[in-house]
């Protein structure tokens, strides 16, 4: 097994946000604040050094195996992620697409609702997730919010909400062979709050 002798990364703090990191018995919780709010996660026991100093975060680790390797890149890329969260913002945009059946997606209250998918007369209820803020239009749905992991698994349920699996997917119009029924709502494109 080929050990690294030392690792270390490092992330530029931009000027307007902060970045705390803290040990909660062995778990590593790590607090990113900024314009548009602030972000906690606890990444729980890692095998790798986090700090801060002056305008970087450090991740470092002695005698690395492919593994420390590979968990500072992801610690690396979550860390970045939450820095443009609070400086920049997350919106998913998602595309509600159908033939015959129009989709009627609306919100009530902290939920979403979407009616008469495939004609059907259940309607699809997905619960809003605190800091996710969604508005619809009549062929559009728009999540947004800081937490990139948050936004894009609440875009993720919706797509999943609305696709169909199996013998589901009938050929329209009674065709064999064809692509199966389209219908749904998909993720089209993903860009930030603020530019």
């Amino acid at each position: 097994m080929v050990y690294i002798p030392y690792l270390r990364e490092e992330i530029e703090i931009p000027k307007d946000v902060k970045v705390e990191v803290k040990k909660v018995g062995n778990d590593v919780v790590v607090k990113v604040s900024g314009p548009l709010g602030s972000i906690e996660k606890n990444f729980g026991y890692i095998p790798i050094l986090v700090s801060v100093n002056g305008s970087k975060v450090i991740l470092e680790s002695y005698f690395a195996r492919k593994f420390e390797k590979a968990l500072i890149g992801t610690i690396k890329s979550k860390i970045k992620n939450m820095i443009l969260g609070v400086t920049k913002g997350w919106r998913y945009k998602l595309k509600i697409v159908f033939s015959h059946f129009p989709i009627m997606v609306k919100v009530q209250g902290n939920q979403l609702v979407i009616e008469n998918f495939l004609g059907r007369r259940s309607k699809i209820y997905l619960d809003i997730p605190n800091g996710v803020k969604v508005q619809t239009t009549r062929d559009e749905v728009i999540v947004e919010g800081i937490d990139v992991d948050l936004v894009s698994q609440f875009a993720a349920n919706i797509e999943q909400a609305t696709t169909l699996r199996g013998d589901e997917r009938p050929c329209p119009h009674g065709r064999e062979g064809g692509p199966g029924v389209l219908d749904g709502i998909y993720v089209y494109q993903i860009e930030h709050m603020k530019p």
